[in-house]
C-alpha cells in the first residue's frame, strides 16, 4: 500500500536516501535523535562514546548536541521501511521495467545469464559474489542465507580478494598499512600488528569523521572569507566612487582657486593701467602747456635779439629771467617698473604650484596602489617569518666615526679611534644604516647588548649632521628603542610607549607595499611588539643605533645570520 501510494504521488524512495550517515549503509536496528536525524544504533553509540570525555553529545548531521546523553528509541517507522524495501526490491526492480545492463557504469550481477547481466545492487561477502536485486531475494527470505554480509555493490569482488592467495581482505596491516587475507597474515605479513577490516573500519570512520571536520571548517572558514571579501570589494567600489566625488571636487576648487587670483591679477593690472593712463594723459596735458610757454618765450627772446633799444633790451631780459625763476619745473620720468614683471612673477608661482604636485605624487601613488587584493597574508610563526629573510650587511660610510664595524659589517662596537671624515657619515648619534634598499617584503633579526638599542629603518637622504638625525626624531626613519626596561617607538620626534617581554634578540618585518613596519620578540614564538601603518614613498636602508657609555663593556649589535 504504501509503495502504490508512494507511486500515485511521483514519489521514489533511493536506497541512498535512507543509509545511516556514518556508516553509509541501511541502517541496522535504526535509532531516532530529538532532532529528526536517524543512525543505526550502534554506529551513533560508537560516536558517543569518543564524546564521552567531552561531557557534550552531537548529532554527526546537523551538529546539535545534547546533554545529558539521551536514551535511544527505535525509529519503528524507519525499521519497517528498510525491511519492505529489501523484501520488495525485486518487485520494484520488474514494476519498473528498468532492466539495464551492466557495463563500465557497475558491477554485474554473476547469477544473470546472457550477455547483458544486471547492475548488481548488493555483495555477499560470505557468498563472494554480486546479486541483481532478482536474484538478491533469497538472501532476504531463506534463513540461513539472512546471516550472510552483504554490502553495496561499489565495487567488483575481485577488488575485494587478495590477488596472491584468491581469498577475501578480511583483515588490516597497521605496520604496511594495506588490507590483506588471512593467509598473508601468516605468510609475508607474519609477525606484522594486524587488526580485522572491521575493526579497522570503525577507525577509518572515526578519520573520516575528524577529515569530514576539518574539511567543513575549512569550508566554514572558506566562506566568512569568501563574505569578507565580497564585504572589501563593496567597500573598495565604494570607497573608489567616494574619493573620485572628492578629488573632483578637491581639484575643482584648485582650478576655481586659481581662476579667482587669475581674475584678481588681470583686475590689478587693468586697474593699475587705467590709474597709469590717466595719469600719463595729465601729464601730457602739462607738457603740451609747459611747451607753448616756451615757445612763446623762445618767440620774445628772438624779438628781444633784434631791438636797438639797449635799454628796453636789458629791462625786458631781466623781467623773461624772473618769470622763468617763479615757474615750477616739471618733473617728468619714465617707469621704473614694466608690466613684463608681473610676467616674471606669475610665471614664478607657476613653477611654485607645479612642483608641489611632484613633490605629493609619489604618496598620492604609494597610498593608491595599496589597495590591492593580490597581497599575501602576512606571516604568523617564525618559519613562515623566514621565506622573506634579507641578508644585510652595515655600510661602512654611513657609520658614527666611533663604532666600528666587523664580522663582514653585520656586528657594531665602540671603539675609542675614529674613522676619517665622509660625507654620509653620521656626526650627531652613534648609528649605522644598512646598505641594502629595501621595497618589498623583507625579515631580518637583530642581537644586542648596550644600554639602549635603535633597531629602525631609514630613508636614505635622512639628515646625517643636524640635531633631529637621530633615528625616530623626523619624518624619514621609523624607530623602536629597547633597553633593558621596556620598549618605546619613535617616529618624527612623537614617543610611544610599548609594552612586552624584554629581548636580546629583536625581529623586523617589512611589507613595503602594504605600508606595514613590525617590530617582534623573537623566541619560540613570534611576539608583535609595536606594528606601524603608513605609506612609504621610497626605498628603506634599515639602520642600527647605540646609546652607550665608554666604560660599559660588551657593547655591541649585529645583524643575525639566518
Amino acid at each position: 500500500m504504501a509503495e502504490k501510494q508512494h507511486q500515485e504521488h511521483g514519489v521514489k524512495l533511493e536506497q541512498e536516501d535512507l543509509c545511516c550517515a556514518v556508516c553509509l549503509d541501511l541502517p541496522t536496528e535504526p535509532v531516532a535523535l530529538s532532532c529528526g536525524h536517524s543512525y543505526c544504533r550502534g554506529c551513533i553509540e560508537s560516536c558517543w562514546d569518543k564524546e564521552k570525555e567531552k561531557g557534550s553529545y552531537s548529532c554527526p548531521q546537523c551538529r546539535e548536541t545534547f546533554d545529558p546523553r539521551p536514551v535511544l528509541w527505535r525509529n519503528n517507522t524507519l525499521a519497517e521501511i528498510v525491511e519492505k524495501m529489501k523484501k520488495t526490491s525485486t518487485q520494484q526492480a520488474s514494476t519498473s521495467g528498468a532492466r539495464t545492463s551492466a557495463d563500465s557504469a557497475g558491477v554485474a550481477c554473476d547469477f544473470c545469464s546472457g550477455p547483458k547481466p544486471n547492475i548488481a545492487t548488493m555483495s555477499c561477502l560470505t557468498c563472494l559474489a554480486s546479486y541483481c536485486p532478482a536474484h538478491l531475494e533469497p538472501h532476504y527470505t531463506v534463513p540461513v542465507l539472512k546471516t550472510h554480509q552483504l554490502v553495496s555493490a561499489i565495487i567488483p569482488l575481485q577488488d575485494n580478494m587478495c590477488t596472491k592467495h584468491s581469498k577475501l581482505l578480511e583483515f588490516y596491516c597497521e605496520t604496511d598499512e594495506q588490507l590483506v587475507c588471512s593467509s598473508c597474515t601468516v605468510d609475508e605479513h607474519k609477525g606484522h600488528k594486524t587488526v580485522s577490516a572491521s575493526v579497522q573500519k570503525i577507525k577509518t570512520k572515526n578519520d573520516i569523521v575528524l577529515s569530514q571536520k576539518e574539511v567543513q571548517n575549512q569550508v566554514q572558514q572558506r566562506e566568512n572569507e569568501l563574505k569578507e571579501l565580497k564585504q572589501a570589494e563593496e567597500n573598495i567600489k565604494s570607497g573608489a566612487q567616494t574619493v573620485l566625488k572628492d578629488c573632483d571636487r578637491i581639484f575643482a576648487e584648485l582650478i576655481a582657486a586659481m581662476q579667482e587670483r587669475c581674475c584678481e591679477v588681470k583686475q590689478l593690472i587693468v586697474s593699475q593701467e587705467s590709474s597709469a593712463v590717466t595719469h600719463a594723459a595729465w601729464l601730457q596735458l602739462q607738457l603740451e602747456e609747459e611747451i607753448t610757454k616756451l615757445r612763446r618765450r623762445d618767440t620774445k627772446l628772438e624779438q628781444l635779439l633784434h631791438t636797438d633799444d639797449h635799454i628796453y633790451m636789458i629791462q625786458a631780459a631781466q623781467s623773461l629771467s624772473a618769470s622763468r625763476d617763479s615757474q615750477d619745473v616739471l618733473q617728468v620720468a619714465s617707469p621704473l617698473r614694466s608690466f613684463t614683471d608681473v610676467t616674471d612673477c606669475v610665471s614664478e608661482l607657476r613653477d611654485k604650484v607645479d612642483t608641489v604636485p611632484k613633490e605629493t605624487w609619489p604618496r598620492i601613488s604609494a597610498t593608491v596602489c595599496y589597495v590591492d587584493f593580490s597581497l599575501q597574508p602576512a606571516p604568523n610563526t617564525r618559519e613562515e617569518f623566514l621565506r622573506y629573510y634579507c641578508p644585510l650587511t652595515l655600510d661602512v660610510t654611513t657609520n658614527y666615526p666611533y663604532l666600528h664595524l666587523i664580522n663582514d659589517n653585520r656586528r657594531v662596537r665602540p671603539s675609542p679611534s675614529p674613522y676619517s671624515a665622509a660625507p654620509d657619515r653620521f656626526t650627531k648619534f652613534p648609528q649605522v644604516l644598512c646598505r641594502e634598499r629595501l621595497s618589498k617584503r623583507c625579515y631580518w633579526e637583530v642581537e644586542w647588548y648596550a644600554r639602549t638599542l635603535s633597531a629602525a629603518v631609514a630613508y636614505k637622504d635622512i639628515s646625517r649632521t643636524s640635531d633631529d638625525s637621530r633615528f625616530g626624531n623626523n619624518d624619514k626613519s621609523w624607530s623602536l628603542e629597547c633597553t633593558a626596561s621596556g620598549y618605546s617607538y619613535r617616529h618624527n620626534s612623537v614617543e610611544t610607549t610599548v609594552s612586552g617581554p624584554s629581548s636580546g634578540k629583536i625581529g623586523v618585518y617589512l611589507d613595503y607595499n602594504a605600508g606595514v613596519l613590525c617590530f617582534y620578540h623573537v623566541s619560540d614564538t613570534m611576539v608583535l611588539l609595536h606594528k606601524v601603518q603608513t605609506t612609504f614613498t621610497q626605498p628603506l636602508h634599515p639602520g642600527l643605533g647605540l646609546n652607550y657609555e665608554w666604560y660599559d663593556v660588551g657593547v655591541f649589535a649585529q645583524l643575525v645570520e639566518l
